[in-house]
């Protein structure tokens, strides 16, 4: 079972102001936003973490691609020769 601890936080006033707004218009505490957001947060982290394999981080980084290197040119080159060239 989950308990709830309490946790205090230093941020601005202005910040505060909107985010009591923004929870009231949605129905939500802003305990509940907070704890959505850290929950977003780390389990993005870990989801990431565990998407790349061992073998795919040992080889990141081994590859220097030029800076001016166009990803998007290049993946449009590869789908228009691979679909649109018989």
């Amino acid at each position: 079972m989950n308990m709830n601890k309490k946790l205090t936080l230093s941020v601005e006033d202005s910040i505060i102001e909107r985010a009591k707004a923004y929870a009231e218009d949605n129905n939500e505490s802003l305990s509940k936003l907070v704890e959505n957001y850290f929950r977003l947060l780390t389990s993005n982290r870990k989801k990431n973490d565990d998407e790349i394999s061992p073998l795919v981080k040992e080889l990141m980084g081994t590859i220097e691609v030029p800076a001016e290197f166009d990803y998007q040119q290049a993946k449009m080159e590869y789908l228009e020769n691979r679909y649109l060239n018989d």
